[in-house]
C-alpha cells in the first residue's frame, strides 16, 4: 500500500496528509476548493518548519515530504488509483454518506475506505458502499503530526485482513493504534465530550468562571488544558456535533447539549476558528469572554 488519498483539507485532512507524506507514501489531497488547498498546504509547510526547527526532522525530510504530495479539486481524479482512502471531511453524517457513496464507485476494488469521524457510525458509513467489509475508522486526534493515538474502529462488516492492515500502517505512522467497537463516540469522545458539556453547565449554572474551571481541570487533574479552552480548540461545532450523536444514539438525557453551547454555536462564536469562543482569540491573545451566570 503506497497510494493514499486524504478527502478533506482542513485541521485533520491536512495533518493526515503531512503524516502520511512525512513517511513515504504518495498522497494526493483532495477538496472541492483550490483556496483550501492552498490554505492547507500553507499549513503544512508551516509544521514541517516548526519540526526542522525543533530538530524532529531535516530539512531533505521536509523537502520530500512536500514532493509526495499532490492537491487535487477532483475527486475522481483524486482517488482512482488509491490504495487507502481517508475521508476527512466535516462531522456531518449526510455529508459523509455521499462522500463514501463516491469514494466507493471511484476507488479501485481492493482499495480500504476510511474515515476519521469522531463519532459517526463506522456500520452506517459502510451500509452506503458495495464493500462494508474494507471500510474502517482511523480517527486521529488533533494535532495530527503530534498526537500518537489513532482509534481504529472496527464496523459490523469489517474484515480482519482490512483492521490488521489498518493497525500496522498506523503503527509505521509512528502512531499508537488502539482498536475500539463500533458505538457512538467511540472511546475518546465517549469519555470526552460529557467532560466537556459537564464544563459548560458548571459554567452556565454559575458554579464558576471560564478560567477558574479550566484551572482546577489542569492543576488538580493533571490535564494539559482545561476542557473549556479545548472545546474552544476543538470547534464548538464539533462538539455539539459529537454531543448530538452520543444523545440520539444512546437516547440518555446526559449527553445533551448544554443550552449555553447551543447558543454560542448559534450565534457563530465557534472557538479558535471563529476567533472567538470561551475565549477571544481576535488579537492573538487569549481572554475569558464568557461569564458565569451567577444566580443570586
Amino acid at each position: 500500500m503506497k497510494n493514499i488519498a486524504v478527502i478533506g483539507s482542513g485541521t485533520m485532512g491536512n495533518g493526515i496528509a503531512h503524516v502520511f507524506a512525512l513517511n513515504n507514501f504518495n498522497v494526493n489531497l483532495i477538496d472541492i476548493k483550490q483556496e483550501a488547498l492552498d490554505k492547507a498546504l500553507a499549513t503544512i509547510t508551516k509544521n514541517l518548519d516548526r519540526q526542522v526547527q525543533k530538530g524532529i526532522i531535516t530539512e531533505e525530510q521536509k523537502t520530500h515530504c512536500l514532493s509526495n504530495l499532490t492537491l487535487m479539486t477532483s475527486l475522481q481524479s483524486g482517488i482512482s488509483n488509491a490504495d487507502l482512502v481517508v475521508e476527512a471531511a466535516t462531522e456531518n453524517q449526510e455529508i459523509k454518506f455521499q462522500i463514501f457513496r463516491d469514494m466507493d464507485k471511484y476507488a479501485p476494488a481492493h482499495a480500504i475506505l476510511a474515515s476519521n469521524t469522531s463519532s459517526i457510525s463506522i456500520t452506517k458509513i459502510a451500509s452506503v458502499t458495495s464493500r462494508p467489509e474494507k471500510v474502517i475508522g482511523m480517527h486521529f486526534m488533533n494535532p495530527v503530526p503530534v498526537m500518537k493515538l489513532v482509534e481504529v474502529i472496527n464496523g459490523f462488516k469489517t474484515s480482519k485482513e482490512v483492521t490488521d492492515t489498518i493497525i500496522k500502517m498506523s503503527s509505521g505512522l509512528g502512531k499508537v493504534p488502539t482498536l475500539v467497537n463500533d458505538y457512538p463516540g467511540f472511546v475518546a469522545n465517549r469519555i470526552l465530550m460529557p467532560m466537556i458539556n459537564e464544563a459548560i453547565i458548571s459554567l452556565h449554572e454559575g458554579v464558576s468562571g471560564v478560567t477558574e474551571i479550566d484551572t482546577v481541570m489542569k492543576l488538580g487533574m493533571a490535564h494539559p488544558m482545561g476542557p473549556l479552552q479545548l472545546a474552544d480548540f476543538i470547534g464548538l461545532d464539533v462538539c455539539f456535533a459529537i454531543l448530538n450523536v452520543l444523545y440520539e444514539g444512546f437516547g440518555n438525557p446526559k449527553y445533551a447539549p448544554c443550552p449555553l453551547l447551543v447558543n454560542m454555536v448559534t450565534a457563530g462564536d465557534l472557538g479558535v476558528k471563529s476567533g472567538r469562543g470561551f475565549y477571544d482569540y481576535s488579537l492573538g491573545t487569549k481572554e475569558q469572554v464568557v461569564s458565569p451566570n451567577f444566580s443570586k
